[in-house]
């Protein structure tokens, strides 16, 4: 936690530093975070809350902040100083011009802690450069473009309007924080340079396989959560939107299938179709959609060679794109 304390610092004024330690009991959260409140007032503030998970202590963060903006740093990952001075100065310099970004996107870095790797995920050919920009004019988006919460920062208001308040005790609820606001952004402004690292190839991780198939039932109510999301959309939204939330749906429930087929036991399969059915009562359309992709009809391919093939493309899909 000190290590992305650290990476902050140099902000200086123009940054708070919320420190919410989320009801730790097993080691000195609060201690640590009370040491850097008392030495850098009114930069650093800690708050104390009883257990209430990921989405809690986020939510307590959206709650507490008083800036623009707003940016989720998980205390085991960390921020390229450098970069983050650089996305305070375009900020400030559109701010005293009047230009409002409602969502700034940066790269952000895998560093694999199993084997020293790094990977750096762009978005290459998908967003203008340089200058803000509306959703009309997103390009095409690659297989692993997605807008996730590593890569985002949000304008403060947009998360207020939207309503996002994630589940308590729950994983993987940063995939809401990464859908839900999207609908009530209209500019964006996206820098070619890796802000956030993403600490990831540890074994007790929510994105470990084992881990993954203990907390299936959470993902499945998150997936759950975000195609209602979806169903109750605003209208009349950007095209380029309409496609990237659906892509972003799509993800999910392939990204949550496979899992369930690496379990592979009847109690796994059982929740698969569950999941499905769920999306084919609530948005037939979208069902079809999904359902027919490439990604969708490969995790649906029947018997149980099918389901062995499924499995293999997910783990070719995991050595390529090194997300867990």
């Amino acid at each position: 936690m000190e290590t992305c304390i650290k990476s902050l610092l140099p902000a200086g004024e123009d940054i708070e530093i919320l420190i919410i330690d989320d009801g730790s009991t097993k080691d000195n959260t609060l201690e640590i975070a009370q040491r850097y409140e008392k030495q850098y007032p009114g930069i650093v503030r800690a708050i104390h809350q009883e257990n209430a998970g990921h989405g809690g202590a986020v939510n307590t963060g959206i709650s507490e902040a008083t800036g623009i903006f707003f940016k989720n740093i998980d205390s085991d990952d960390w921020a390229d100083t450098d970069v983050l001075l650089k996305i305070i100065g375009i900020l400030k310099d559109f701010e005293s011009k009047g230009t409002k970004i409602d969502l700034f996107l940066a790269n952000y870095i895998f560093d694999r802690e199993d084997s020293n790797k790094k990977k750096v995920m762009r978005f290459k050919g998908a967003f203008p450069k340089g200058r803000p920009f509306t959703w009309d004019e997103v390009g095409h988006m690659g297989q692993s473009q997605f807008i996730m919460m590593h890569t985002i920062i949000y304008r403060r208001d947009v998360l207020l309007k939207s309503g996002t308040l994630l589940p308590k005790h729950a994983y993987y609820v940063d995939n809401i924080y990464a859908f839900q606001p999207l609908p009530y952004v209209k500019t964006i402004y996206y820098l070619d340079e890796a802000l956030y690292h993403y600490r990831i190839g540890r074994s007790d991780q929510s994105v470990n396989v084992e881990i993954q198939l203990r907390n299936i039932d959470q993902q499945i109510m998150v997936d759950m959560r975000i195609t209602d999301l979806y169903v109750n959309r605003p209208k009349n939204l950007s095209p380029r939107l309409e496609k990237y939330l659906i892509a972003f749906l799509k993800l999910m429930y392939c990204a949550t299938s496979a899992i369930l087929l690496v379990g592979g036991t009847p109690e796994h399969l059982s929740k698969k179709e569950v999941l499905w059915n769920y999306l084919k009562d609530s948005d037939p359309v979208a069902y079809k959609k999904i359902r027919k992709s490439f990604m969708g009809g490969w995790m649906n391919i029947p018997g149980a060679l099918g389901r062995k093939i499924s499995v293999l493309g997910y783990k070719i899909s995991q050595k390529i794109f090194a997300f867990n």
